[in-house]
């Protein structure tokens, strides 16, 4: 079994029994990137931020990795009024492979 390339878990590797220890993938910082304030809709919902920038739920996780100094809990800390990093989708698409 292997996780799909919109995971998170994509490049870890996977063993009889169990998932092995997490290998991160990173969102490293680019120039197209662009500075977004998190509005109330998006209030603990990375998924729905995702779904709407990228058509693709499952992506919730590159904001987190984007954004490690401003979301320490994915969830929780993607509140109205935060400020990160967004990656725009065609590079976004490019660094994933998608």
């Amino acid at each position: 079994m292997s996780y799909t390339i919109t995971s998170p878990w994509h490049l870890t590797e996977v063993n009889d029994i169990h998932l092995e220890t997490l290998t991160i993938r990173p969102v490293p910082v680019h120039p197209e990137d662009y500075l977004y304030t998190v509005e109330p809709q998006y209030n603990h919902r990375p998924d729905l931020l995702a779904h709407d920038l990228y058509d693709n739920a499952k992506l919730w996780w590159v904001f987190a990795q984007r954004n490690m100094d401003v979301l320490k809990d994915p969830i929780f800390d993607l509140e109205p009024g935060v400020e990160i990093y967004i990656p725009r989708g065609p590079e976004l698409r490019e660094l994933l492979g998608l």
